[in-house]
Formats: C-alpha cells, sequence, structure tokens
C-alpha cells in the first residue's frame, strides 16, 4: 500500500475588512449598528462629532446626537427596509458638536449585517470657502479704497488741523475750545485712515515656517496679562501639527484680535478655547491652474459668550461691520486678509454660549535638494 501524505488543509484567507475603503474618505462616515452604537467612523467623522476613535467606537450615538434626531430614524428605515435613503439640510445640534447643518446619506451593509453606512457631508464647509472668496474680493475692493483714503484724505486733513491751530491763536476763550474739538476730530480721522493702510500694503508676503502654537502661547500671554485676566483659557491642541509658511507677527495680530473680540463677548466668568488640529478634505482652487491647495491644519477659538447677532452674520468680515460701541469695524476686515494672504480660509459657527472662528491653514513644505518643493500642499 502506497504511502499516503495527508494533504494539508488550506490556509484560511484573512477576511477584507469591510471599512477599509471607508477610512480615507474626505466625507465623514461612521457604521451604526441597530443598537445605535458606532461600530467605525473615518477621520472626518472624528473631526464632526469632535471626538478621537477610542472614545466613539462601541459608544452609543445618542451620547453625541439627540435621540430624537431624525437621523436615527433613516438608520432604522434603511436597515429594516434594506435601502438607500437620503436627506438634505438636516440639522444636528447638541452641546457637544453645536449646531450643523448636513446633507445624510444612510446605506444597509450586508456583511455584517444589522449595519448601516452613515455619510455626514457638512454643508457649512462648502458654503464657508465660497464665503471666504467672496471677503477676498472684499479685501482687494478695500485695498483700492485704502490707498485712495490715504492720498485724497489725510493731506487735506492737514490743512485743515494747520488752519485750525492757527485759528486758535487769535480766537477767545469761548471759541477755542471748538478748535481744539477741530483738531481731535481731525486726528481721530487720521487714526481711522492709518488703520486702513494696512489694507494697501502692497510688499508681498516672506514666508518662513511657523509653529502655530508658538503664535497661539503668545496671544494668550498678552491677553491673560492685560485685557483677558478675568477669563479662563483652555488649551487643546495637537503637538504634532508641521509649521504653517507666514510671518509671525501678523499671525500674533490675527489670533490676538479674535481672542480680544472672545475676551469682550463673555462675561466675568468667561471661558475661551483654544482647539488646534489636523483636518483632511478641506481644500481650495489655485487661482490660474488645475491645482488645489490642501489646507489640512486647522485652528479655531471657541467662547461662551451670547453670540453674534443673526443680522450681523453675512456681514461680519465686511469693512465697519461690528457690535463694539466704540469699534471701526476694520479689525475682521483685517483679519480675513490676513489669512487670505497666508493662503488660509476663515469662518465661524455662532449660537448662544459657543461661538467658534475656525482658520484653515496651509503647511509649510521644505524644499528639495535640487530647489523644487517635494510638497506644497498641492494637488492636480
Amino acid at each position: 500500500m502506497p504511502n499516503l501524505k495527508p494533504i494539508p488543509a488550506a490556509a484560511a484567507e484573512p477576511q477584507p475588512d469591510p471599512f477599509a475603503l471607508l477610512a480615507s474618505l474626505p466625507v465623514a462616515v461612521l457604521a451604526v449598528g441597530r443598537d445605535r452604537v458606532i461600530r467605525f467612523v473615518n477621520l472626518a467623522a472624528q473631526q464632526l462629532l469632535d471626538a478621537s476613535e477610542s472614545a466613539l467606537v462601541g459608544q452609543d450615538l445618542t451620547g453625541f446626537v439627540p435621540g430624537d434626531s431624525p437621523l436615527f430614524t433613516l438608520i432604522d428605515q434603511a436597515i429594516q427596509q434594506d435601502r438607500s435613503v437620503a436627506d438634505y439640510g438636516m440639522l444636528l445640534e447638541s452641546p457637544r458638536i453645536g449646531r450643523r447643518t448636513v446633507s445624510v446619506t444612510v446605506a444597509p451593509l450586508v456583511e455584517p449585517p444589522d449595519l448601516a453606512v452613515v455619510s455626514l457631508f457638512e454643508e457649512s464647509v462648502a458654503r464657508r470657502i465660497d464665503t471666504q472668496l467672496n471677503r477676498r474680493h472684499a479685501a482687494r475692493s478695500m485695498t483700492a479704497m485704502a490707498a485712495m483714503l490715504a492720498h485724497e484724505i489725510k493731506n487735506p486733513l492737514s490743512g485743515i488741523r494747520g488752519a485750525a491751530q492757527l485759528l486758535e491763536q487769535t480766537v477767545g476763550d469761548d471759541d477755542r475750545a471748538l478748535t481744539r474739538l477741530i483738531c481731535e476730530e481731525t486726528d481721530r480721522i487720521v487714526r481711522l485712515v492709518d488703520r486702513m493702510d494696512a489694507f494697501s500694503d502692497p510688499s508681498p508676503l516672506n514666508r518662513d515656517p511657523v509653529n502655530i502654537h508658538e503664535v497661539l502661547e503668545r496671544a494668550r500671554q498678552v491677553a491673560q496679562t492685560g485685557f483677558g485676566r478675568h477669563v479662563r483659557f483652555i488649551e487643546r491642541y495637537d503637538p504634532s501639527l508641521p509649521p504653517v509658511p507666514g510671518q509671525f507677527d501678523q499671525l500674533v495680530q490675527v489670533f490676538l484680535n479674535l481672542i480680544k473680540n472672545a475676551v469682550e463677548a463673555v462675561a466675568e466668568d468667561g471661558e475661551i478655547i483654544l482647539t488646534t488640529a489636523y483636518q483632511r478634505g478641506v481644500a481650495i482652487a489655485v487661482q490660474g491652474t488645475s491645482q488645489r491647495l490642501n489646507l489640512p491644519l486647522m485652528v479655531a477659538i471657541q467662547d461662551n459668550g451670547p453670540g453674534i447677532p443673526d443680522d450681523l452674520k453675512d456681514h461680519l468680515f465686511d469693512p465697519f461691520v461690528t457690535t463694539k460701541a466704540e469699534g471701526s469695524g476694520l479689525g475682521l476686515s483685517l483679519v480675513a486678509k490676513i489669512i487670505g494672504d497666508h493662503g488660509g480660509l476663515i469662518g465661524f459657527e455662532s449660537e448662544p454660549r459657543r461661538t467658534v472662528f475656525k482658520i484653515s491653514l496651509p503647511i509649510h513644505a521644505e524644499p528639495a535638494p535640487n530647489g523644487d518643493s517635494e510638497d506644497n500642499g498641492s494637488e492636480p
């Protein structure tokens, strides 16, 4: 009888991960069971829900989204009817994630069963990029107007002030108060025009690698030792972030302005949260080319003040729009211009007790040895 050797059993092939393809999608994707427990989240979903993967997977989704949200109706409908369902303009609101308007698509999974894949596209992201382009046009208009004002207004003002000083030497005490008023008001207008000169600076931006946390720390220190002494600052930083290309002093000016606005908005027991994070899927087109500039570095300034009035939200970055009695309305216009000069985007979300200004910036790319950039943050 021949010596028959047993045939080894075929090695079991590894089962493919059903969520592997979803992990790299730029849209927020999560897998939720019939029991509403989260089984998977990609990076975009972690950013949307403001929590890490370890804090989300295995948790009930109702801990992040209210249980009466229509989102759960869509999930149940998709699993029970075994078909894809969608909704647009859905409002997701909770103390943790704030108020977000999203488009939702829910599809059932065949394997494993009783799971649904939920895709959430935040409509405010697209709207934020569109409004940023409008702000850049407004900044260009401000540049032209500032240059005109500096030339056409400051020179006549100098003559008016000189004439008032001459009159002050010849009039009586009663009229001298009026000549002084003319001088003071002339000086005030000159200071306003000087502030607008910042919009007409034609010098190119010299970009150096800047540690965004050093920028935020400088702005926080200035605030906390001065106008922000009564406010509690909370820092939520990602220390692994790479540098951004820009000018240190200008970026300090941006965040000091935003922090000052936040401090003025909160009460004595106010709270300001400074956050940095790495985000995927945010990019803008590079004018005149087919490339898109990635903006993966996100900085957020959040306060617990009363919020921005609804009638100002659409015009907050426009020149001369302000909520302050003594404000000129140029601070946020200048912030938008500087962020635009750095190739970034700025937007905000506001409701009572939660206003967040978010800035998206590119990252610095080291030049290759041959002088070319290895990675300029853009994609074809």
